[in-house]
């Protein structure tokens, strides 16, 4: 078994009902309604990091820099954003931007121009070479990646789309109220 991969005999051994069930017989009183949605989200958010990490490999491309083009790519024609709107867009730190720039311009992926949104600021656009890797790229991967999903219908998707939006809005809330310092 490689490090990257998840041990799917654990996931049968001890699926999260049972862990749950464990927990109610050895601490009776405890609230264990937790394990069984935050368990097998756990295992699938590393199964499908896991996953997404070969693939990316395989295609070529670090995560950083799909990332980096891609968020460029989908701000649409010309193809270049600042690299403060990079930031905003990828919720990553400006030095964080900086050193992907620099990496993606340094393989011909990016070039840095005067924006043509503003005359004060540096624009990032693709190159041809981006726009090529970044289109392939995202077609190969999102390909693949429905076939990951292949097993739930189309309203099985729908639905867990809106609970996992949910899930994510009340999480999300709850990191910025204790940013803030309240409980």
């Amino acid at each position: 078994m490689s490090n990257d991969s998840y041990p799917m005999e654990a996931i049968l051994r001890w699926p999260a009902a049972d862990i749950a069930a464990a927990w109610e017989r050895e601490l009776p009183g405890v609230r264990t309604e937790s394990i069984e949605v935050i368990t097998p989200a756990w295992r699938v958010a590393k199964l499908l990091a896991d996953d997404r990490r070969r693939t990316l490999a395989a295609l070529g491309i670090d995560p950083s820099t799909l990332d980096l083009l891609s968020v460029i790519r989908r701000a649409g024609p010309p193809y270049e954003l600042t690299t403060r709107e990079i930031t905003r867009r990828t919720l990553v730190t400006a030095g964080a931007v900086s050193q992907r720039v620099a990496r993606a311009e340094e393989a011909g992926l990016v070039e840095r121009a005067p924006s043509t949104a503003s005359r004060r600021a540096v624009g990032v656009r693709l190159t041809e070479a981006g726009h090529t890797l970044i289109e392939a790229t995202v077609r190969r991967l999102l390909e693949h990646e429905a076939d990951l999903i292949g097993a739930l219908t189309r309203e099985e998707r729908t639905t867990l789309t809106g609970l996992l939006a949910k899930l994510e809005a009340s999480l999300h809330a709850r990191a910025e109220s204790r940013a803030r310092g309240e409980r």
